[in-house]
């Protein structure tokens, strides 16, 4: 055995090395340094800005990174409109389904520690999911979107109320276990239907393996070790270190005219952190996570996934339907909590108006952070003309 060890040295020392190499931590660049065309950049930006002028987005924030190099960051429309407010470069979103990526990172977390396994029966930390119905999910038929749950609401209504048997409803333990009692409507691991309830379920396994609340989970393991300061779990003043009059107002279209659908101060949309939505962030934070992907699952010396667990969420585990007026969709399927597309760009997005895409032949981040979703395609439009902007 002796006689091996100074080859395993070796080994382990260009593992160390190779993850240093891979460790590229976002900063402040040029386009010229990283081989793309500022004049294109600028089309693209050009896209949001006449969308603002429109008035078809009330305000937006982009952001581009290649090789680890900030190349546009930039602010776009309002913030408030109705108050005048410009957006700023760090308004804080609300990132609806973007949470889902975070939230199988948590997972993936947990599969590395050996504390639970893609494969584990749901049942087997969720008492409510021990039955008939639902005793043959696993945790990665939740990820996939392949459970069978056809449970349509993000929790059933009304919340389950305070009681002497449940004193701290409602809350997403309780709501969960809703599910587990309704079960799915499909074939366990058959056909993709996205599923809130299975993220929120997610969430709740997060909690009880962990022991801890998710959202306390989620900063210790993912957010501080990112640097992601400005990320939260619930829009209320107390749990946002004071931060609430930099989230943005969201906007909602209704018959033809922007409403405003939350603004700071407004209630949150559920009284307890959930998993299927809910996180709030800004667009250096969230690309800072996206880095850490794109790095293979370290940032800034930090590791928050080994590679390996970043190649097994990154794989095909459910291939998405094709539509007719999304040609994007042709060859694109869904990993453990991002969807992949046929030339391995990988992305997620939000129904608050959030889109990211992460390109690892390119070295690409691209963030369009809005909270008025309302025209179709911007995003993809903005994501596809930066992409022109790389130099041959």
């Amino acid at each position: 055995m002796t006689k091996h060890l100074p080859l395993l040295f070796v080994v382990l020392f260009c593992n160390v090395l190779a993850a240093e190499a891979n460790d590229v931590v976002l900063a402040p660049g040029t386009a010229a340094e990283v081989g793309m065309d500022q004049s294109v950049l600028d089309l693209a930006v050009d896209i949001y800005r006449e969308a603002v002028e429109r008035d078809a987005v009330r305000g937006a924030v982009l952001l581009v990174a290649r090789n680890g190099k900030i190349v546009l960051h930039e602010s776009l429309g309002w913030r408030d409109k109705d108050r005048g407010i410009p957006m700023p470069k760090d308004a804080m979103f609300r990132m609806a389904s973007n949470t889902k990526p975070v939230v199988a990172t948590a997972i993936g977390i947990l599969v590395e520690e050996k504390k639970l396994d893609w494969g584990d029966r749901v049942a087997k930390h969720l008492a409510a999911f021990d039955n008939p119905r639902a005793g043959s999910i696993e945790i990665g038929h939740l990820l996939s979107h392949t459970s069978g749950l056809r449970i349509e609401p993000i929790f059933f209504r009304p919340l389950t109320p305070k009681s002497p048997e449940h004193p701290d409803a409602p809350n997403l333990r309780l709501e969960v276990d809703r599910f587990g009692k309704v079960g799915p409507a499909e074939p366990v691991g058959g056909s993709y239907s996205y599923s809130n309830a299975g993220y929120n379920t997610l969430g709740a396994i997060v909690e009880v393996v962990s022991g801890k609340p998710l959202e306390v989970f989620l900063k210790q393991r993912v957010y501080e070790p990112l640097g992601m300061n400005d990320t939260y779990h619930i829009e209320v003043a107390e749990k946002l270190d004071g931060k609430l009059d930099r989230m943005c107002v969201v906007y909602y279209r209704r018959d033809g005219k922007w409403t405003v659908g939350w603004k700071p101060g407004d209630r949150p949309q559920y009284p307890f952190v959930r998993a299927s939505g809910g996180m709030i962030s800004t667009a250096e934070d969230y690309a800072a996570f996206c880095q850490m992907y794109l790095n293979g699952g370290v940032y800034g010396g930090k590791r928050i996934l080994d590679q390996a667990t970043i190649g097994r969420m990154l794989s095909r585990h459910a291939a998405l339907p094709d539509a007719s007026d999304e040609q994007e969709n042709v060859g694109s399927f869904y990993g453990f909590g991002w969807r992949i597309f046929a030339d391995g760009v990988f992305s997620h997005s939000g129904s608050d108006g959030t889109a990211a895409w992460v390109d690892p032949n390119n070295e690409l981040v691209v963030l369009a952070l809005t909270q008025s979703p309302g025209e179709k395609g911007l995003g993809r439009r903005f994501f596809a003309r930066v992409r022109k902007s790389i130099r041959p």
